[in-house]
């Protein structure tokens, strides 16, 4: 059985350097995602905007980019919503409590939260969860290059840690079909395709070990 959700998992040594190219790009299956943030000035002044179109997020301060990064968000039955929000709630190690694995034993099997499934269940890993609506966040895990989730925006790895150092409770967030900078700066986006990156081992997935940090500072 596939993965129903299928999550970024990378190791430390994946974090080690950062991108400094401009250039729009599209990053190989499973590899490295780096990109550069910067500490806002006045942290009141953070704001995040969603281009739903260009599956970009934009943590800005005033007129200054702080960082832009693809994206995941929702497939059309499972729509990401739009409006204007904000972060209310913040939790490094989250699980989500309807998708992941039951526990036999040696053997770890994906299964829903409500399955007759036997086992104990284990949350799916959503590191760097920041929640803007009930049940909605942002949190880790696969890009694709075509909407994918049920409704969450994933960030791929080291982008959702940055973006969990920037924002705070409070943070505003607008979430449009467009946005102003992606006339701008958003071309210059890397882009992720993780259509075809293998499924983590669910063993691992079932660990504390699904919560690898990225090592070195978040913030320039």
């Amino acid at each position: 059985m596939r993965i129903f959700t299928r999550f970024l998992f990378l190791g430390a040594a994946v974090f080690a350097a950062l991108l400094t190219s401009c250039e729009t790009a599209k990053v190989s299956p499973g590899g490295p995602y780096h990109v550069t943030a910067y500490k806002p000035t006045d942290p009141s002044k953070v704001r995040v905007k969603v281009s739903l179109s260009k599956q970009n997020v934009y943590v800005m301060e005033g007129d200054r980019s702080l960082m832009a990064v693809a994206c995941s968000v929702g497939i059309p039955s499972k729509p990401t919503p739009s409006g204007s929000f904000t972060i209310y709630r913040k939790e490094e190690d989250k699980r989500s409590g309807s998708y992941g694995f039951r526990v036999q034993g040696d053997r770890v099997v994906a299964a829903e939260a409500g399955s007759n499934i036997s086992g104990r269940y284990v949350g799916y890993p959503m590191g760097f969860w920041c929640e803007f609506a009930p049940a909605y966040g942002f949190h880790q895990g696969f890009v694709h290059p075509t909407p994918r989730t049920h409704g969450c925006i994933r960030l791929k790895g080291e982008a959702a840690a940055k973006f969990y150092a920037l924002v705070h409770n409070g943070t505003p967030v607008s979430i449009a079909t467009t946005q102003p900078e992606d006339a701008t700066i958003g071309s210059k986006v890397q882009r992720v395709d993780d259509s075809r990156a293998p499924d983590p081992d669910p063993h691992l997935m079932v660990t504390s070990a699904a919560f690898q940090k990225p090592s070195g500072p978040l913030l320039q």
